[in-house]
């Protein structure tokens, strides 16, 4: 069998040929977040059996969840909720046929960053 001839060229396109997208970091994004928000509901279930467990036990984990390591994990699954959230409706839109081009992929990409962003803060203030 003859052997292959060797262009130096890789078989297949890899991560080092391609430009990183927002289209392609959106979906990465969607994909991270959706196990990301795991510590949150975790810490979210720990709270409410603490507050079921006892007074002293509640107060030792509302200590812990609120300081500033705890708030960050909170804030963080917040916006990942938010982000995960954007992109299903994005999806959701895109099942319907609409928004393939590659100017409305862009801009719905953005659109999700900054619709995330938003609704984090509009959370938070309003919580």
């Amino acid at each position: 069998m003859p052997e292959p001839e060797r262009t130096g060229r890789p078989l297949s396109p890899h991560l080092t040929i391609y430009r990183p997208q927002i289209n392609s970091m959106t979906s990465i994004l969607h994909r991270i977040t959706g196990v990301c928000m795991l510590p949150g509901a975790i810490i979210i279930v720990w709270w409410v059996l603490a507050a079921a467990t006892g007074e002293t036990y509640f107060a030792f984990v509302d200590g812990i969840i609120t300081s500033w390591p705890g708030l960050v994990v909170l804030v963080g699954s917040l916006w990942a909720l938010w982000y995960h959230f954007c992109t299903g409706v994005r999806h959701l839109v895109w099942d319907t046929g609409i928004g393939y081009g590659i100017t409305a992929i862009n801009l719905s990409g953005w659109i999700v960053i900054g619709a995330s962003i938003a609704l984090t803060a509009l959370s938070l203030v309003l919580i």
